[in-house]
């Protein structure tokens, strides 16, 4: 083969595997995608994880010591206002309200007995302050003897003497009567302590202490939850939370219900940051109350700070940065351009911007493409 023609062959074969390369591999690196801006409504929420909670939490204690008789619920159960929980033992209380209602009764036989005495003893008065009148009398006339008119008078005094001493009887029976009704009262309200009513109508989150257990009067046996108060305790960083407000909507994804989106509301925002992580909590309510729900379990917040309307969006997916500063990458004469941008606002998925036009083509990244710069070449 003359030489020309292996050199013709060669360079053939390299102009083939050049155009194949530029073709197959240099044109596919360069084309871009592009997307135009749009115009629309933009919602801007700020994120948290947080723990579900409560405004009202109950520990449920008895209000005496001792040991529990009775143990009527269990984790888990829902409970109404004045439902019996716990019953503890009151050791020998009834018999002492026995005794004391006997007592109660002895007290009211004993004034009764001490008034049918007075209205005797004031029966005898009567009849014997006659006598003694008519014995004064025959005494002045000299018709009766001294002696006859002293022993008028003494059984006069002595009935006196004892009408004092049964209307004394009397109120003291009265007095001890008094006594009686608070000693009964006392005991009657130690036993109806032994007996712990539900205070709300709820949820009762963990059991603390079992039936026969001895428990203090602080110590706790019941823990309810008011579903009314459900919230989660959010977490939000300080740099962010000066945009949350009080009844700002807001949707929350609990973890064991990823799928499922709660609406809820801002119902508290704490004064104090935590000086260690540098956050703030905020306390998100339920409008909806989730069942079944798990205090502690962990949750995602969303709060809605602003919305936006008729401003241009674009997908936070283009936005790049360069040399420091944001922008985007358009397309101008089939080259690349990179034009800083103004943001408005900003959520998870969009940006809304000021400074661009909607009917710009603004390029999508991509990494598996050769990097994009001024005056590149795209297609």
């Amino acid at each position: 083969m003359k030489p020309y023609m292996k050199y013709l062959i060669a360079v053939v074969s390299v102009a083939i595997i050049v155009g194949i390369f530029y073709i197959r591999v240099y044109i596919p690196k360069s084309t871009y995608e592009t997307i135009e801006p749009t115009v629309g409504d933009l919602q801007v929420s700020v994120q948290g994880i947080g723990n579900v909670s409560a405004l009202k939490i109950y520990s449920i204690t008895a209000q005496t010591g001792g040991r529990i008789l009775k143990l009527l619920v269990d984790d888990g159960a829902w409970v109404k206002k004045g439902d019996l929980l716990v019953v503890m033992d009151g050791v020998d209380l009834p018999q002492q309200l026995d005794v004391a209602k006997a007592n109660l009764i002895k007290i009211s036989y004993d004034i009764t007995a001490s008034e049918n005495e007075l209205q005797n003893l004031k029966a005898q008065k009567e009849l014997l302050q006659i006598t003694y009148s008519r014995y004064a009398k025959l005494k002045e006339q000299g018709f009766a003897s001294q002696s006859e008119y002293d022993k008028a008078d003494a059984e006069l005094k002595s009935v006196n003497a004892n009408m004092a001493v049964a209307r004394s009887r009397i109120h003291s029976a009265k007095a001890a009567l008094v006594v009686a009704q608070k000693s009964r009262d006392v005991i009657q309200t130690k036993i109806d302590r032994l007996k712990v009513l539900s205070p709300i109508d709820g949820y009762v989150i963990s059991k603390s202490a079992e039936v026969a257990q001895n428990v203090l009067p602080s110590t706790p046996i019941l823990t309810i939850v008011d579903p009314k108060t459900l919230w989660v305790e959010t977490k939000i960083d300080e740099r962010i939370s000066s945009q949350i407000k009080i009844a700002q909507s807001a949707t929350i994804t609990l973890r064991s219900q990823p799928q499922k989106l709660y609406k809820g509301s801002v119902k508290r925002i704490l004064s104090m940051s935590d000086a260690v992580t540098l956050e703030r909590e905020v306390d998100v309510a339920f409008e909806t109350l989730p069942t079944p729900f798990y205090i502690n379990e962990q949750a995602e917040v969303h709060i809605v700070v602003q919305n936006l309307s008729g401003v241009v969006k674009i997908p936070t997916k283009v936005v790049v940065q360069k040399d420091g500063k944001l922008g985007v990458w358009l397309v101008e004469n089939s080259r690349a351009k990179f034009q800083v941008i103004e943001k408005i606002a900003q959520n998870d998925t969009e940006v809304a911007i000021s400074n661009i036009d909607k009917a710009s083509h603004i390029i999508v990244p991509n990494t598996k493409k050769k990097p994009l710069s001024d005056g590149a070449k795209v297609y």
